[in-house]
């Protein structure tokens, strides 16, 4: 046998009772890995001399630069990772270059098939494309965990969403709903009820319009207008929740509260005050201003008036009736006497 048949054998050794070691106490230990580092020097040393142990050398050390952002990531455990340099000091470089794009190869199928088996395809994606992403820079976006901590999110995110600075309060905002309240808006909590609410599908997250039903100012006639005060409102809280039930399920709760303006909220004031108010739930990427104009009551109630009846000719009128008439003479008196016409 020549020097690479042996070192080949030696190497499928060492791999063989590192196995069963792993199998039995769940890790490879030090002592497995390192003498398998020292022997396979020493091997190559006695039977190729010089270039044995260089090739040696540059063979552990391949595996060790070639494995160590794996290790670093923590896909790739740190007895694995001596281990393919004890195997590299026994194959030499280019050996190893195999034998580690071989490993990864039956690795990597192994997992998909496994990953199939438990059904988890569509998380393992996820996982992945959290991974990848973590190698580009967001602008904003956070690489320590201490950054975060202890602040409020002001806006929904999903399951492995990025976290960037403009989700999160002012570290001196402290928690709850007030944390949420970006500088310059103001949380105003108006009355609502089932239909109001939508159905409770009003809930913290979404968007709404508000409109106000009221008397007109002015009006001699008891005239009511309805108009849109307010347009792509974002809903702070339902109630005393500020998160969303997270299967969507309605909330039908007392009070709303929501994110406005200084201004807007002196109009929001006045309307649940003077008025009555309605919600109206928008899709949340719809953001167009629309603007509707006011609706009258007497234009939406306005009746039609009755076609004029058509008379048609009818009989005429009789002739007035002339009395009678009748003269008197009494000697040299005349007299007329009238008597009705019947």
């Amino acid at each position: 046998m020549n020097t690479h048949q042996v070192m080949w054998i030696l190497a499928v050794i060492l791999v063989l009772i590192a196995g069963w070691v792993d199998w039995r106490t769940r890790r490879i230990p030090n002592w497995l890995t390192v003498s398998g580092f020292l022997f396979g020097i020493a091997a190559n040393s006695l039977l190729a001399g010089w270039q044995g142990a260089k090739s040696s050398v540059e063979g552990a050390g391949l595996a060790l630069l070639l494995l160590l952002p794996l290790v670093l990531l923590r896909a790739f455990g740190a007895g694995d990772w001596k281990l393919m340099a004890a195997v590299g000091a026994f194959l030499g470089p280019v050996l190893c270059l195999f034998v580690l794009f071989g490993s990864i190869l039956v690795s990597g199928l192994m997992a998909i098939v496994e990953v199939m088996r438990r059904g988890r395809v569509v998380t393992t994606f996820r996982n992945m494309v959290v991974l990848v992403r973590g190698f580009f820079s967001v602008a904003g976006m956070f690489t320590r965990i201490e950054d975060c901590a202890n602040r409020a999110l002001i806006t929904p995110v999903a399951e492995n969403e990025l976290i960037i600075e403009s989700k999160l309060s002012p570290k001196e905002a402290g928690a709850g709903l007030p944390a949420t309240i970006p500088e310059g808006m103001r949380a105003l909590s108006v009355a609502v009820n089932e239909v109001v609410g939508v159905a409770g599908f009003v809930i913290p997250g979404t968007m709404v319009d508000v409109l106000v039903t009221g008397s007109v100012v002015g009006s001699r006639d008891q005239n009511n207008i309805t108009r849109t005060i307010l347009e792509n409102v974002r809903v702070l809280a339902a109630g005393q929740k500020i998160e969303q039930d997270r299967e969507g399920k309605p909330q039908t709760v007392p009070v709303i509260t929501l994110l406005v303006t200084p201004a807007d909220a002196a109009k929001l004031a006045m309307a649940s005050t003077e008025g009555k108010i309605q919600l109206a739930l928008r899709n949340t990427i719809d953001s167009k201003m629309v603007n509707p104009p006011p609706v009258l009551q007497a234009t939406l109630f306005a009746g039609i008036a009755p076609p004029p009846r058509h008379v048609g000719p009818g009989k005429p009128a009789p002739p007035p009736t002339v009395p009678y008439s009748v003269e008197i003479i009494i000697g040299t008196k005349r007299e007329n006497k009238s008597f009705p016409n019947q």
